[in-house]
């Protein structure tokens, strides 16, 4: 359990390519292990949650491998065609991955038990549950749905309707998945839209799936047990393991970055329109399209930033990267408010709590709201303590961008959960001129 320390930097200058999108890293794994053929991903992120991922469709029977030079071979079994597994499904840390696969495994005639740390044990679960079980699953395990779960797969799945009462691409997602093996048309109604990845991948595998935008939300519509036929892919890198770098080169005087082949899905940028409202210099070369998604790079440059009051219905587009906001709004003139990010509350932490509790350590004032806090920047902070992440990645992250501009070093308890979506990030950061490493 390494403590990580992180020094003041002079300026951050340099050009880097950040891991592939975890979510969409997932996706392409599930989807690959369900087409006929082999499927080949290039870009996948090697962080633990994804490899847990592969770990577990290769319980259900895919064939997964990685050759020499970084690719991934997925041979899949076909839709409806997933096998018992012998073990439990260890998640890990992955609350993507766990939803996701409840999802898959709840329309076919097979169970599995899903398990993962200390952290995944104690998110909710319910709200995947109770859609799964309209289509026929049922479940043991908790009484509040924690893991470890079982979920008892059913023979002869009912195509549903159902409205997503939360804004959560992970329950959405997972509905579609049972989808997949369920005769006739099921449909998903989103009042708020979210990250489309799995629609964006539905539709690169060949499903038949229609989306409308209607007056009470998004209206998705799956015709279910399609033959899927082997794809090749390419993962676009994640934007919000880029976010850390964009911020980081935005509060370091002197700093011009470049960051190559970042995602740029509508429903994932709402960190980098925030901050281009703040007043960031972050310009989007070089656009184009990978996987279904659009892609670019993209050039940061020290700004001034001003605070602003974040509007509320950006939350779903930027949900895992309000800690790392917190941080540029740490540095902008003025109070930031963020309202309307409750979902923060049931992530792999409270990061609410956690983002507030680090923020007044380091010398931050900020006030805490139910649904999001209001921070006070335009000092620089003192620095010069310890912070808990609490099993969570992007709060070590958030904090370690932070000790790049505090007066005294920023250290967290612990640098190893990193790995969970960001393998390499210290080094990486260090090659742009940070000052990131382990404690002695």
């Amino acid at each position: 359990m390494p403590q990580l320390i992180s020094s003041p930097a002079e300026k951050l200058t340099g050009r880097i390519t950040v891991p592939g999108d975890k979510s969409i890293s997932h996706r392409a794994l599930i989807m690959g292990a369900l087409a006929l053929g082999e499927s080949l991903i290039t870009g996948l992120l090697e962080g633990e949650d994804v490899l847990n991922t592969a770990r577990a469709m290769q319980a259900l029977g895919a064939d997964i491998r990685r050759d020499d030079s970084g690719v991934w071979h997925v041979r899949g079994r076909g839709v409806g065609a997933l096998k018992q597994p012998d073990q439990a499904l260890d998640m890990g840390n992955s609350g993507t991955g766990a939803r996701l696969l409840m999802g898959l495994v709840a329309t076919h005639p097979i169970s599995a038990t899903f398990i993962g740390d200390a952290s995944l044990s104690s998110r909710p679960m319910k709200r995947v549950m109770i859609p799964l079980e309209r289509f026929g699953a049922t479940f043991s395990g908790a009484e509040d749905g924690t893991l470890p779960l079982t979920v008892m797969g059913t023979a002869s799945p009912l195509p549903i309707r159902y409205e997503v009462p939360v804004a959560s691409a992970q329950v959405k997602s997972a509905v579609m998945l049972a989808a997949l093996n369920t005769p006739g048309r099921t449909t998903i109604i989103e009042p708020v839209p979210t990250r489309d990845h799995t629609e964006r991948m539905f539709r690169h595998f060949g499903v038949e799936i229609t989306v409308t935008d209607e007056k009470g939300g998004r209206v998705i519509d799956i015709m279910g047990q399609p033959e899927l036929v082997a794809r090749s892919m390419a993962v676009p890198g994640d934007p919000s393991s880029a976010a850390f770098a964009v911020v980081a080169a935005l509060i370091t005087p002197g700093s011009d970055i470049l960051i190559e082949n970042v995602g740029l899905n509508e429903n994932r940028i709402g960190l980098f329109l925030t901050l281009k409202d703040m007043g960031a210099q972050i310009d989007f070369l070089n656009a184009r399209e990978e996987c279904g998604e659009p892609v670019a790079d993209l050039r940061v440059r020290h700004s001034t930033l001003k605070a602003i009051n974040v509007p509320p219905g950006r939350a779903p587009s930027m949900i895992d990267e309000y800690p790392i906001l917190c941080v540029a709004a740490a540095f902008a003139e003025g109070i930031t408010v963020m309202r309307g990010a409750g979902e923060l509350r049931v992530k792999e932490s409270d990061r609410i709590a956690l983002m507030v509790e680090g923020l007044r350590k380091v010398g931050v004032q900020v006030e805490e709201f139910e649904d999001g806090m209001a921070v006070t920047g335009g000092a620089v902070p003192e620095g010069g303590c310890l912070i808990a992440t609490h099993l969570d990645h992007r709060i070590a992250m958030s904090f370690l961008t932070l000790g790049l501009r505090t007066k005294n070093p920023v250290t967290v308890d612990d640098g190893s959960v990193i790995e969970t979506s960001f393998p390499g990030f210290a080094p990486l950061m260090n090659s742009l001129g940070a000052h990131i490493g382990e404690s002695s």
